[in-house]
């Protein structure tokens, strides 16, 4: 092999891996949040309510699972944790339908949603790949006034959740 051949197949490697790495599969490929009623980062993204990074971003509340936070911990988005950030909360009945948009479907294991420490909705996936729009009917259980509603989507085949925060006016 020529010298000149070498550098053009190196060349050619160097510039194809890029594309290989953004193709291989794992947690960066799955991305989602409560469009409606519109989370704490619909809000932000639609400017609602004035926010930093998660704005252009709303997709990106990623972390662990289990986590009961409204930023998956994750420090960036540590502004959806603040209760008093001026979230407007929508006013909702007994039963709402939580509608996520999800820019890139994962499979999915469980929806769960919480007001405070009480698990007020679940959807067990199995493992199914969803569509670019899941929702689901929740009960909230006799709740009242304003709450703010976790929502928590995770995922099948790694150790990671999308999380949202959902104010609301409850009655």
């Amino acid at each position: 092999m020529t010298i000149r051949r070498r550098i053009a197949t190196i060349a050619a490697g160097a510039a194809l891996a890029p594309i290989a790495l953004v193709a291989l599969p794992g947690a960066a490929s799955a991305h989602g949040y409560v469009d409606s009623p519109p989370s704490r980062q619909a809000q932000c993204a639609q400017g609602i309510v004035p926010c930093g990074d998660i704005k252009y971003e709303p997709q990106s509340v990623e972390g662990p699972k289990g986590l009961r936070s409204c930023s998956g911990g994750n420090t960036r988005f540590a502004e959806l944790d603040d209760d008093g950030k001026g979230w407007r909360a929508t006013q909702v009945g007994n039963t709402v339908t939580f509608t996520w948009k999800l820019t890139a479907q994962h499979r999915t294991s469980t929806w769960e949603y919480y007001i405070g420490d009480t698990r007020v909705g679940f959807v067990d996936d199995g493992g199914a790949q969803p569509a670019a729009t899941v929702s689901h009917p929740v009960d909230l259980g006799g709740f009242t006034g304003r709450q703010k509603l976790l929502a928590v989507w995770n995922i099948a085949d790694t150790a990671n959740a999308f999380y949202a925060c959902v104010d609301l006016q409850i009655g």
